[in-house]
């Protein structure tokens, strides 16, 4: 069994679960939409940019939503994965996801986008396992900060060696497949045995022209 590990947002998922996230809130009249959409916009140019600052943009995420209790939360995503994410998942992707099953591959998300958005995603895209940025509980509600190391950046290379060890290198990163559309990713597309750029941003598709990389589309018919 190898380890095929995909970046979420616009890598298998046509468009960002967390700009998305703030569209919902907009719509559901949960935030003021001008300063919302504007603020959110600005967060989308600094992430693609590669200057975000992740715990800045988790507590804008969550802000809004603080007071809601974990069930009342649930109940929220449904209706943001209904009218949201379905739409945004990619045929292609799913048939990549199951290929690799297929093959026996252990499949594995990683993404910064908090685990609150992207736990209910993942399952529905049927990988084996998670690995998000983690927020902080307290009694029934998120606090808006992060737990742990956030699973961005250099951060991704950090959480996915301690998921290995807790499995007891049961697979190891070089000998893994990492999909993803972001240069925010190349430290860990850089550690893998197999970096496929997905879609890439322009950053990452000139980095895999000179490093010879497989570029792939799950977009195009």
């Amino acid at each position: 069994m190898g380890l095929a590990i995909f970046d979420l947002d616009n890598t298998l998922l046509g468009g960002d679960s967390d700009h998305a996230w703030g569209e919902f809130l907009i719509a559901r009249q949960l935030v003021d939409a001008d300063l919302h959409s504007a603020r959110n916009d600005e967060f989308y140019r600094q992430y693609t940019e590669g200057r975000l600052d992740i715990h800045d943009y988790v507590r804008f995420t969550l802000g809004p939503v603080l007071g809601f209790t974990l069930n009342e939360l649930s109940e929220l995503h449904q209706q943001f994965m209904a009218e949201f994410v379905r739409p945004m998942i990619l045929p292609r992707a799913t048939a990549l996801i199951e290929g690799h099953k297929a093959k026996g591959d252990y499949c594995l998300i990683m993404s910064a986008t908090n685990c609150f958005i992207t736990g209910p995603i993942a399952a529905e895209l049927g990988v084996h396992d998670l690995l998000a940025t983690d927020l902080v509980i307290q009694g029934n509600h998120y606090t808006g900060d992060i737990s742990g190391v956030p699973c961005f950046q250099e951060g991704k290379v950090i959480r996915l060696q301690q998921w290995l060890e807790l499995r007891n290198e049961q697979y190891s990163i070089g000998d893994s497949t990492f999909y993803s559309d972001s240069a925010n990713d190349l430290p860990l597309l850089e550690a893998v045995a197999v970096p496929v750029a997905v879609d890439p941003d322009d950053r990452l598709a000139e980095h895999a022209r000179q490093n010879d990389w497989e570029v792939l589309s799950l977009r195009e018919p």
